[in-house]
């Protein structure tokens, strides 16, 4: 599936890895941040004092709502302040609480995804909420410099009037460890991993969170006599939305996109197109050039000035609508018989001409991914050579640029540098891949810019042959035609892999390069099991859903 989804911020639609359905609410930047809890963590009795004294503190019939965070995660921070005007204008007619997400060490104590600090800012947070009804004050206070929650909370405690001792015995001692562990407990029991997940009324809450989105949520789950707060909650105006898509698009998650939009906006009537139907061909030729999915929203968007605001600096305007792409590649009309007779379709990937035995890969020098990508290599190489085969092998550089108006790489001028070191080995050591050698080599420390040692008798790589090349105009122009040769096969994301020329593939394990290769080849040597993906720490099987990567 594309790496593409909904998500307002900065004041456009920007993407986010929609590898997971829409309505997985730990589908967030810090999801899977924490395995389960022991069986020896189920919610304590300090768990059941900390909700009967909650409890002391709201409205009969006031709905239950929680958010699970970790005290150090930005989104977490983002999400508690969302909830502060709520808070305030509905007061003792919200049972609102923090519940934190992490696990019981080999050693019984609390941990959590960003370290000691946050299991300290965790503690003082939960033990705030024990013990002054104040305390969601006092985390407000401290998320101005939400770094800092580990030491900032007693100044903002003691500004507010919290009792401070009480806290810090209660941070340092049982009674906060029995706390913080009973409510990892209950995130683990729910299956929440994602900072920040919203339950409201004992279920998921996917929308969005504006202050008035958020309370007429939480009046929807009043079951009894709804609160007079509740009369007050302004109407959002609807906002007509198209998800224009394809049927013959296997990654176009069509589903997955208006499930994210009905996430963001406040009141959105998403409508589906297909390209095959007549009136989405006929949205599509008013439209285009453009990659599907796509996001077409209408003059009603207007109305919603807050979702016109996210919507406008990333949407194209064409007559009264906004088009907005969201990450796709998948250009309907060169899909379309003799489609790849069209000028806009030549560079496409469906209509690249077939290469056998052609593996090109697409990385940044600087990305973790690609440096993986890049030592599979050696074995796949390897075990077709033994096998008295040769593939045609090539790497292109990702970025942005050329040698007259200068380079950008994500990881900025010290990954351009060595985007063209490489490039220069590439161009002055083709025979039997001997670039590889420098490249191979430097992986190994890849973020210092130490790069001599790579050449001269550890290699065999020519040092001044390399100064040369770099210093010179040869490097740039090299750099400059492989970063034309990767945007025109649109790839963005390192690693990204073509075989024959046409097939893109995923993969930083020799097992899946190979497999990949073989896949659209009859080569001797693809019966041999090679390295495949690793588990990572903890014995789990490899991440299902998107390869990872740097990039779109």
């Amino acid at each position: 599936m594309f790496w593409y989804a909904t998500s307002f911020a900065g004041g456009v639609f920007v993407m986010w890895g929609l590898n997971r359905s829409a309505a997985d609410p730990s589908a967030t930047p810090d999801a899977a941040a924490s395995a389960a809890v022991s069986a020896s963590a189920s919610p304590s009795s300090a768990a059941v004092k900390l909700e009967a004294d909650s409890a002391a503190t709201t409205n009969p019939g006031a709905v239950k709502v929680e958010l699970f965070v970790m005290s150090q995660c930005p989104f977490g921070v983002q999400a508690e302040e969302s909830f502060r005007e709520v808070v305030e204008k509905m007061g003792a007619d919200v049972d609102f609480r923090l519940e934190f997400i992490g696990e019981k060490g080999p050693d019984g104590k609390p941990q959590s995804m960003h370290g000691p600090k946050e299991v300290k800012g965790n503690l003082v947070q939960i033990c705030a909420m024990k013990h002054s009804p104040a305390w969601f004050k006092m985390v407000q206070c401290q998320n101005k410099n939400w770094r800092a929650v580990d030491t900032n909370w007693e100044s903002c405690s003691a500004e507010l009037g919290l009792p401070v001792d009480t806290i810090r015995q209660c941070a340092e001692g049982k009674e906060g460890e029995e706390l913080l562990l009973a409510s990892f407990a209950r995130a683990a029991d729910l299956g929440v991993s994602g900072s920040p997940t919203i339950r409201i009324g004992g279920k998921n809450y996917e929308g969005n969170r504006r202050t008035a989105d958020l309370m007429r949520a939480i009046c929807d789950a009043n079951t009894g006599d709804k609160p007079e707060v509740c009369n007050n909650i302004p109407v959002p105006p609807q906002v007509n939305v198209t998800v224009l898509t394809d049927s013959r698009c296997e990654a176009c998650d069509a589903k997955g996109l208006a499930a994210a939009v009905k996430s963001k906006l406040a009141n959105p009537v998403v409508t589906t197109l297909d390209y095959a139907e007549e009136a989405g061909k006929k949205l599509y030729g008013e439209i285009k050039p453009a990659k599907l999915p796509l996001l077409v929203f209408d003059a009603s968007l207007d109305a919603d000035k807050e979702a016109l605001g996210m919507v406008e600096g990333g949407a194209r305007k064409v007559g009264d609508r906004r088009v907005l792409e969201v990450g796709g590649d998948w250009n309907p009309a060169c899909n379309d018989t003799d489609g790849c007779k069209l000028d806009e379709c030549k560079n496409e990937i469906m209509c690249r001409e077939e290469v056998p035995k052609r593996l090109d890969l697409f990385i940044m020098s600087q990305c973790p991914y690609g440096v993986k990508a890049t030592d599979a290599m050696k074995e796949v190489l390897e075990n077709f050579k033994k096998n008295g085969e040769k593939i045609d092998f090539a790497i292109h550089y990702i970025g942005s640029g050329d040698d007259k108006t200068g380079f950008s790489s994500m990881h900025g001028q010290p990954e351009v540098d060595e985007d063209i070191r490489h490039l220069c080995a590439i161009e002055h050591y083709k025979k039997d891949f001997k670039f590889l050698d420098y490249i191979w080599c430097r992986n190994k420390d890849w973020r210092s810019s130490n790069w001599e040692p790579c050449t001269g008798k550890a290699t065999g790589i020519d040092k001044a042959v390399i100064e040369k090349c770099f210093n010179g105009d040869e490097g740039k122009k090299l750099l400059a035609a492989s970063f034309a040769t990767t945007n025109a096969a649109g790839c963005g994301a390192s690693p990204t892999w073509l075989a024959n020329n046409k097939h893109q593939f995923s993969g930083i394990d020799p097992e899946t390069v190979k497999s990949n290769i073989c896949k659209h080849n009859k080569l001797a040597g693809c019966d041999t099991k090679l390295t495949g993906m690793q588990a990572p720490p903890g014995g789990a099987a490899p991440p299902g859903g998107a390869e990872p990567g740097c990039g779109e």
